[in-house]
């Protein structure tokens, strides 16, 4: 037998997961590929046959036989009848092939470091924690489960099958994108007083990808970017790797302090100021109206750009929203970030920038390196839903739902917090400000909490000399969640209490 190979490598170094969703042929023939692809069978190698095959393997001779048929079609191998199967050498013989079986590594590494220098990101090292609590407390995201599985097949599967669709790919005019953009114009013009036409917006993937993109227009190194004395974290991120001196600015109970602003830093030379004036974050206070005036004003006297994020305009429950600062800026002084679809999963939400059309002229220059592709299948699908109704309707149904959990979590603060606590029930949003009188060790507490199965992530807890406070976000819990997670936390703050009691004694 020609190069004949080792047959151990197919009784011990091929495994199978029976419990696994993929076939048998394809989970075999994938760790055989990547056998080839490091040499260890070479050009002309003659495979066992599929009665060997499936004895060495223990699987049925169909299954073998598949195995080499689908290398076949791949072009791996080469079938000759009466002979037998043999290794070729691919054209593309560079392909990454997933594997499940990880036991071939040991034939080669791969490096765990370059070898060459390259400076990391200080400013971007990842806030992300993981925990197995079975309960979690974040900063204000939507209920994925809301989402509306066999509506939404039913929408995708119809945007999928749109005759017009296929010639977008190429983007070739402008024209492309004009039914969505129009209806996002439209949506936005009727639900936030906007006068915008298609070319004051553009789409991107997230809030966060928004941010950026305008952060690298508008920001260069050192230069003034003014954010609330708390602020968002994320933001800040961005906003220090795009090279920025932040400076932050007291917020009350009228929210951001304007007149703070103009005695301290009209002089100097600020570039922009970012603000979330339906409900700031984390502490959900609303920009008055007469402070909002005064942001406009001192913008247009001293030449900032303003940087409204209206992360969760959707999510109202008494009165009417605050119509956005943008809505009045007619010297074109505010750059807008939303986000539409916050009733379905996150990868088919989408974020926004409503700004003058020369900004989103150049904001589509860099949105073109970034993502130049997009996705035209959201894009007909948000469109059809924003043209039918679909999503007003599902923003009003869920805006129900997160409304009863909203007053569900008020109930049980007010059962098992009510003389440790201190906050104030927002008119929208997903998040409330809890604050703690007296002050408590917030890092003991999540630790304590996680001990009981919740998981209190650092990016929503508030502690210095002055603050000591927890973003609550509860819109991903229901009332029944809400209930087991607001005791769960009084009996860790129990715990910490206890704790500090027995260190003075």
């Amino acid at each position: 037998m020609k190069n004949s190979p080792d047959f151990d490598f197919f009784a011990y170094q091929i495994s199978i997961d029976t419990s696994a969703s993929q076939p048998q042929y394809i989970q075999v023939s994938q760790q055989i590929i990547q056998a080839i692809q490091r040499n260890y069978f070479k050009k002309g190698t003659l495979l066992p046959g599929t009665r060997l095959l499936s004895k060495l393997l223990k699987i049925h001779r169909n299954t073998a036989v598949a195995i080499y048929n689908e290398l076949a079609s791949q072009g791996w191998v080469e079938i000759i009848p009466n002979k037998g199967t043999f290794v070729l050498e691919p054209l593309q013989n560079n392909l990454k092939i997933k594997a499940n079986s990880q036991k071939i590594h040991e034939i080669f590494t791969v490096a765990n470091h370059t070898g060459f220098h390259f400076e990391k990101s200080f400013h971007l090292a990842s806030t992300t924690e993981f925990s197995n609590a079975a309960y979690s407390i974040n900063d204000g995201k939507p209920d994925i489960r809301l989402h509306p599985v066999s509506e939404f097949n039913r929408w995708y599967s119809a945007a999928m099958k749109r005759k017009m669709l296929p010639k977008k790919w190429d983007k070739l005019s402008e024209k492309s994108n004009s039914f969505f953009q129009t209806q996002l114009c439209n949506y936005l013009n009727a639900t936030r007083g906007f006068r915008i036409s298609p070319k004051n917006i553009l789409n991107t993937r997230s809030t966060e990808m928004s941010l950026y993109i305008v952060s690298q227009l508008l920001i260069k190194k050192n230069e003034l970017v003014l954010v609330g004395n708390l602020s968002n974290y994320a933001s800040n991120m961005i906003f220090q790797e795009a090279g920025a001196l932040i400076k932050t600015i007291p917020v009350d109970d009228e929210g951001l302090d304007i007149a703070f602003i103009k005695k301290n830093f009209a002089n100097q030379k600020i570039r922009c100021v970012y603000v979330c004036a339906n409900r700031d974050y984390p502490t959900t206070v609303k920009l008055s109206a007469e402070r909002r005036l005064q942001l406009l004003q001192l913008a247009k006297e001293v030449g900032f750009a303003i940087i409204e994020d209206d992360y969760d305009y959707d999510f109202q429950f008494e009165g009417n929203a605050m119509l956005p600062l943008a809505s009045a800026d007619t010297h074109g002084m505010v750059i807008y970030l939303g986000k539409l679809g916050q009733s379905l999963f996150p990868s088919f939400q989408t974020g926004f920038v409503v700004a003058p059309e020369n900004l989103i002229s150049e904001a589509k220059n860099y949105l073109q390196l970034l993502d130049k592709q997009g996705d035209l299948i959201q894009e007909q699908m948000l469109s059809e839903l924003i043209h039918e109704g679909e999503i007003h309707r599902l923003m009003k149904k869920n805006s129900v739902i997160y409304k009863r959990r909203r007053d569900s979590l008020f109930k049980h603060l007010d059962t098992y917090f009510k003389e440790i606590l201190v906050w104030k029930k927002p008119s929208g949003g997903l998040a409330i400000w809890l604050q703690f009188e007296p002050k408590i060790s917030l890092v003991k507490l999540a630790a304590e909490a996680e001990k009981n199965d919740l998981f209190l992530p650092k990016t929503i807890l508030y502690q210095d000399k002055n603050t000591c406070a927890i973003r609550f976000g509860y819109g991903h819990l229901e009332e029944e969640e809400i209930e087991i997670v607001v005791k769960k936390l009084k009996e860790a703050y129990v715990t910490v209490v206890k704790k500090l009691s027995s260190e003075y004694i």
